[in-house]
């Protein structure tokens, strides 16, 4: 088999890993936007189902307090309670704009049958027709003495609630917890149309509140009641056209409320979300039955994942059209390709070759100009006895001594230049000691001692006791931005340069801050420049190349170094370093 067919075959087979990654990401998209978005819808239902058991807990707590104000109320007066206060405190509650949904509140009396008489004697003196009904054989009565408002509630007046299981049971259980209750569903007498309904009873006392079940058996006094009809109920609740969930209703097993009906608005054969809720209503437990209608089908209908199934396949479409299309020029480009990277290897090769040469010609002739420039020198020092020998001590002719002394500076100079020009071209080459270890403590030492100055004055916290790759060069580098430091301070004797290497698991962190005059902002890339110089005036001669051979012995190795500095603030120098050859090599592939 040919290259060029292993090729096509390595292609196609990469095509058809494309595509099937390309299909796998729509549909992986679709499945997941259409999981989003049954997730919204499902919020939402939660929303609506927990707003509309908020709205019913919520608006029977309301009631409850209302009937305590009645408690408190008869509190007050006590004994004194008539029909005509009775009515004032209904007014001023505002029943049927505050508690929408609540037929009315009364007062119902605990009456012993051995004081039916004294009861029925401060009816009359209200001069209002009241009587108790119906009959029963027990030995105590419940009669609703007073309801406001009463002109609805007139079927209600008198009736002794005593009579019947629901009303009693709930009443009692009231009086005994001291807490308020609920009957089980009943029929309003006042409801003409005998919907299911409850009453809500708050207990009052005689005397002080009791702390026990006796003593509230024993001086109970009546309840203060409210009568429902679920259906007004959940009118005021919040009407139908404003919610999205319909529900039903249910005390035990009997359904008191229902909004399943298939004839209802907006019913939904198949609704989208249902659930069931009880809630321990005073006394009852009240099943809640909610599901979504059809205007939640309407709002929750969302085409966004088959939107994205169909954008990804006609993305699908164009990828394989663009695959077709490149696998007809692939071989083309191949050739191409080949032709070119002959090419590019052959003047890379002769690049590398031509940067050697002039590296090893940089680093030749800056040698060979030491000789000249000590002949200089030397020249110099002889001219300087000779004259001394033809007019006598150069300290009598200041002039003359000023410009052998300046021979002899730029003679300095060129020294150091050719130093410098040395070391920029020999930066990358591995010296004998490139595998040998570098101890960070003795490097310190070795700088301080180097530029005279006191063991305090360069401070080191450092994450590692040795540097393991190139350490030569590392070298190069802490001597070079420490030495400019102290080079460039105003007074180098106070100075304090602060070295931190820092172990990023991968690599070095190292930093070289001082406390010196800083670096302007407009400077901070043409120092790493070589020759680049900030002398100005008197200040310390340099020649430039410090920085530079800085910079490409950190390059050499894959990283660079960055400078944050302002003018009067000093400086800080960082850069990151090789922990071992591997790193290095990685480093400098990512470069490339």
């Amino acid at each position: 088999m040919t290259s060029a067919n292993v090729r096509e075959r390595k292609i196609s087979s990469l095509h058809v890993l494309v595509i099937s990654l390309s299909l796998m990401m729509t549909i992986g998209a679709w499945l997941y936007s259409k999981q989003q978005v049954d997730l919204q819808i499902a919020s939402r239902f939660e929303a609506s189902k927990n707003r509309t058991i908020d709205l019913i807990v919520d608006r029977m707590s309301r009631y409850e307090d209302a009937l305590w104000s009645g408690v408190a109320h008869v509190d007050t007066l006590g004994a004194d309670v008539t029909a005509a206060s009775w009515k004032h405190f209904a007014s001023s509650l505002n029943i049927e704009e505050k508690y929408p949904g609540v037929n009315g509140i009364g007062l119902i009396q605990f009456v012993d049958r051995q004081n039916l008489q004294a009861y029925m004697t401060a009816r009359e003196s209200e001069e209002r027709d009241f009587s108790i009904f119906p009959e029963h054989d027990l030995d105590f009565l419940l009669p609703i003495t007073f309801i406001e408002p009463e002109n609805i509630n007139a079927a209600a007046v008198g009736l002794d609630v005593a009579h019947e299981t629901n009303r009693r049971t709930g009443l009692l259980a009231s009086r005994d917890s001291g807490g308020a209750q609920i009957t089980g569903p009943i029929f309003l007498v006042q409801d003409s149309g005998h919907t299911p309904g409850f009453l809500f009873y708050t207990p009052f006392y005689s005397g002080a509140a009791p702390t026990s079940l006796s003593e509230r058996r024993d001086r109970f006094a009546g309840v203060v009641y409210a009568p429902f009809v679920v259906r007004k109920l959940v009118e005021g609740l919040l009407s139908k056209d404003l919610r999205d969930v319909r529900f039903s209703l249910r005390d035990g097993e009997q359904l008191i409320y229902n909004e399943h009906d298939p004839d209802e608005p907006l019913h939904d054969d198949a609704p989208l979300f249902t659930d069931t809720v009880e809630l321990d209503m005073y006394g009852r437990i009240w099943t809640v039955d909610v599901r979504t209608n059809q205007a939640f089908r309407a709002q929750n209908s969302f085409d966004q994942p088959n939107l994205i199934l169909a954008g990804g396949l006609i993305i699908e479409i164009l990828v394989i059209s663009m695959l077709v299309m490149l696998t007809r020029s692939n071989q083309q480009a191949h050739r191409y390709a080949e032709e070119l990277t002959k090419e590019l290897r052959a003047k890379t090769d002769h690049l590398e070759k031509a940067n050697a040469e002039i590296e090893q010609f940089v680093y030749v002739a800056s040698h060979d100009l030491k000789t000249p420039v000590r002949g200089i020198g030397f020249l110099a020092d002889v001219i300087e006895e000779d004259l001394e020998e033809i007019i006598g001590p150069l300290a009598k002719h200041p002039k003359i001594k000023s410009q052998i002394d300046m021979i002899r500076e730029r003679v300095s100079r060129m020294n150091d230049l050719t130093k410098g020009i040395m070391e920029f071209s020999r930066v990358g080459h591995r010296d004998s000691d490139a595998g040998e270890h570098l101890s960070v403590s003795k490097l310190i030492e070795d700088c301080v001692a180097d530029f005279e100055v006191d063991a305090t004055t360069v401070q080191c916290s450092s994450d590692v006791e040795f540097i393991r790759y190139d350490s030569h060069n590392f070298r190069r580098v802490m001597e070079n931005l420490i030495g400019n430091a102290l080079k460039y301070h105003p007074n180098p004797r106070m100075a304090r340069i602060e070295v931190s290497i820092e172990d990023l698991g991968e690599h070095l962190r190292v930093a070289v801050k001082d406390d010196g005059d800083g670096i302007p902002a407009e400077f901070h890339e043409k120092i790493f420049d070589v020759f680049q110089t900030l002398r100005v005036g008197s200040g310390p001669e340099s020649t430039g190349i410090g920085l530079a051979i800085v910079k490409k012995a950190i390059q050499r190795n894959g990283f660079d170094i960055w400078l944050s500095s302002s003018n009067g603030h000093g400086a800080e120098f960082k850069f990151d370093w090789p922990k071992n050859q591997m790193q290095a090599e990685i480093e400098l592939e990512n470069v490339a």
